[in-house]
């Protein structure tokens, strides 16, 4: 089979993980994909920096409060990703005001 050999593998194993994570998120009421809950996010970076003592600004806690407690935890249990630390990212709603109920943190 050519299709192991060649580029294609990369894209394939891209929609397989696409698949899990949109599988992983049908529990939940999280009407965004990992990536678009990602880049809505951005203006939260700055807070989520693993020891970064900055404090989530209003644009990051608006944008929390925007996306959802269901949309905050599909991205918590998602693949690592690079630059944010899991643990500050999930203390984003209580210091946001945002009365989230805690992400269930598969392991």
């Amino acid at each position: 089979m050519k299709l192991f050999g060649s580029k294609a593998l990369p894209s394939l194993v891209f929609v397989l993980v696409l698949t899990g994570l949109l599988e992983q998120g049908e529990g939940t009421a999280c009407s965004s994909t990992f990536f678009s809950a990602l880049v809505q996010l951005i203006p939260c970076r700055a807070a989520v920096a693993p020891f970064s003592p900055i404090p989530p600004s209003e644009t990051c806690c608006n944008a929390i409060k925007s996306l959802g407690q269901p949309c905050l935890c599909v991205l918590v249990n998602g693949p690592p990703i690079s630059g944010v630390d899991r643990n500050m990212a999930l203390q984003l709603p209580e210091k946001c005001t945002a009365n989230f109920e805690p992400c269930d943190i598969m392991k």
